[in-house]
C-alpha cells in the first residue's frame, strides 16, 4: 500500500520540543501518514555523542509514545560504520516499495553542507527533501555553493502537493513554528545544574535525571 512517510534523523542528544513541533507541523502540512524518528548511531558529520545510541533512542521513544503518527526507527543502530543517510533511504525504499512517498526533513542550516554528504547527488532518487528553517540559523551565513544552487534550482517546487503525488525527487521549503531550542543548550543547562523544564518532555527529563545523563 502506498504511504506518505516523513523521515527526521539526528542524534537527538537529547530530543526536545523543537524536534517534535517540526515533525507535527510537517506531518500536518503535507498530510503524512507517519513520521519516523531515526536516531543516528555514528553520525558522519559530528563527533560520536558521549551518550549512547541506546539512551538517545529510549528518549525518542519516550518523547513520541503518545503520538500515533510518530515512530522510532532503529535501523541505523543495527548497522556498523558511519550512519549514512543514503543507506537509510535505500533501506526504507526497499521496505516501502517504489510508489510510497518518502520525505527527508532537514534544516536549512544542514542543507548548507549537503554537498558534503555521502553520495548526496543520489539522495533524491530515493526521497524528497523538505527544508525547514531553523530559528537559530545565522542570517549572515554564507550563500550556497554553486553545485548546491544548481541542485536546488533543478529540483525545487512551491507545490507541496507534488510531495504526495510522487515517491521522490522534489525539494520543498516548509515554514514551521520557530522554537529556538537546541540540544546543545539543554546539555549545557543540565551540566550547570540549571532547569531544563519546558524545553523537552517531562518523561524525557525524568529519564535523564534517573540515569544521571549530561552531568
Amino acid at each position: 500500500m502506498k504511504k506518505c512517510i516523513g523521515i527526521l534523523g539526528g542524534t537527538f542528544n537529547p530530543i526536545h520540543f523543537g524536534h517534535l513541533r517540526i515533525a507535527e507541523e510537517i506531518a500536518e502540512n503535507l498530510s503524512l501518514d507517519e513520521v519516523r524518528f531515526i536516531p543516528s548511531a555514528n553520525p558522519p558529520h559530528k563527533p560520536t555523542p558521549q551518550i549512547s545510541a541506546q539512551h538517545r533512542t529510549t528518549m525518542v521513544q519516550l518523547a513520541i509514545k503518545n503520538n500515533p503518527k510518530f515512530l522510532c526507527d532503529k535501523r541505523e543502530l543495527s548497522r556498523s560504520g558511519a550512519s549514512y543517510t543514503i543507506d537509510t533511504l535505500i533501506s526504507l525504499r526497499e521496505e516501502f516499495g517504489s510508489q510510497s512517498s518518502i520525505s527527508l526533513i532537514i534544516g536549512t542550516d544542514a542543507f548548507m553542507q549537503f554537498n558534503t554528504w555521502h553520495r548526496w547527488q543520489e539522495l533524491l532518487q530515493f526521497a524528497h527533501i523538505i527544508l525547514v528553517k531553523r530559528p537559530e540559523t545565522d542570517t549572515t551565513q554564507k550563500p550556497l555553493s554553486s553545485s548546491l544552487e544548481h541542485f536546488l534550482r533543478d529540483h525545487y517546487t512551491e507545490d507541496a502537493s507534488l510531495i504526495n503525488q510522487h515517491p521522490a525527487g522534489f525539494i520543498c521549503m516548509q515554514s514551521v513554528t520557530a522554537l529556538a531550542i537546541s540540544s546543545t543548550n539543554i546539555r549545557e543547562r543540565l551540566k550547570n545544574n540549571q532547569s531544563a523544564h519546558y524545553l523537552l518532555p517531562e518523561n524525557v527529563l525524568e529519564y535523564i535525571e534517573n540515569h544521571q545523563l549530561y552531568r
